[in-house]
């Protein structure tokens, strides 16, 4: 009886501590996606929403993918409603029409010149009727559509794509010895030849061909059916953990994606202590990686022979300039916070 009762005795304090929990805190803001993430390699967008859902809940945001009543932000990740797009600019402009106070903020990562699309900018265009701020991932981005549409007077900044830290970091990562092989990397989800794989082919051909001596290409992910690697080593399509950890086996990323808005691929090289090659044309990327990176147009063999010369003084720079995602979740949570306080106080449009 004496085991009963102690049984007992536990049950009931617990019971009262429960009861003397405090209440959970009201959320500061309600903000409303308009994107799912895909809980795997799905492209930046899927990758951003996962990061920033994750950091505004952190900070006493509740964040949720509808259009409630009671929603005093909204983001825009992608404006073609359907699959991991759960609402579109039409739904805002009926829901801003019933709830005038609330803030919405535009994020544009796309563009027609990436895959030679055709119809993308003039969607975005139609789109951004409805933000009352605009957030560009590079200032190329910006640029090009400010060429197209936009309106450079309107309220809008630029910050740039970065990778979860948790995953994506230096630590571990290969270092490269004078003398020793240099191992390349470079991954894409997509096989589209834009990203770049015109210039993968010819690294492939000069280390096969003995023009790049102690140099490896690793290849992680798709490529088009109708290349055919010499000496690459290849991958298939991974992510996360197990990609970040092939990534860490090399020494530099190599990218020759071309317009890209701002892409994630090369900064999850970057994130992992890599410096970078890249193409002179690749929209946003140079913007990222000029700090630590060799450009190249032409000629990507010197580029090669360039940055192994440079090498250890390009990796002190990756280690010191690396983009962040805890830094662009602050800036993206900073854009956020002043704009609904604003909206609150009847300032947010433009």
């Amino acid at each position: 009886m004496s085991g009963v009762r102690a049984v007992r005795l536990t049950v009931d304090r617990w019971a009262e501590r429960l009861r003397r929990r405090p209440e959970p805190a009201e959320p500061i803001a309600r903000v409303a996606l308009n994107m799912r993430s895909a809980g795997a390699a799905w492209g930046g967008g899927s990758q951003w929403v996962a990061q920033i859902v994750r950091y505004l809940g952190d900070r006493r945001y509740a964040v949720g993918f509808e259009l409630r009543d009671d929603v005093d932000g909204i983001v825009m990740v992608d404006p073609r409603p359907g699959g991991l797009v759960t609402f579109g600019p039409d739904d805002i402009a009926r829901h801003r029409a019933r709830r005038p106070g609330a803030l919405c903020i535009h994020r544009v990562n796309e563009n027609d010149a990436r895959k030679g699309t055709d119809g993308v900018d003039r969607l975005l265009a139609d789109a951004n009727r409805v933000a009352d701020q605009t957030v560009f991932v590079s200032r190329w981005l910006r640029d090009y559509h400010a060429e197209r549409w936009f309106d450079t007077r309107r309220p809008h900044t630029v910050i740039a794509n970065a990778a979860d830290p948790r995953v994506f970091h230096p630590i571990g990562s290969a270092r490269f010895v004078p003398g020793g092989p240099l191992r390349l990397v470079t991954h894409h989800w997509s096989d589209n030849w834009r990203k770049g794989f015109k210039v993968y082919e010819e690294i492939d051909r000069l280390i096969a061909g003995g023009a790049l001596p102690d140099t490896e290409l690793w290849v992680i992910g798709r490529w088009p059916q109708a290349l055919r690697w010499k000496a690459a080593r290849t991958f298939e399509p991974t992510h996360g953990e197990a990609l970040a950890t092939l990534l860490r086996q090399c020494h530099a990323y190599v990218t020759a994606s071309l317009w890209e808005p701002g892409g994630m691929h090369f900064v999850e090289g970057a994130q992992c202590g890599l410096p970078l090659l890249y193409h002179e044309d690749g929209g946003g990327t140079p913007e990222v990686g000029e700090g630590f990176g060799i450009a190249f147009r032409d000629d990507v063999r010197r580029a090669v022979l360039t940055l192994r010369e440079r090498y250890h003084e390009l990796r002190r720079a990756v280690l010191e300039r690396a983009p962040s995602g805890d830094a662009m979740c602050h800036a993206y949570a900073q854009v956020i916070q002043r704009g609904i306080a604003l909206a609150r106080e009847g300032r947010a449009r433009p």
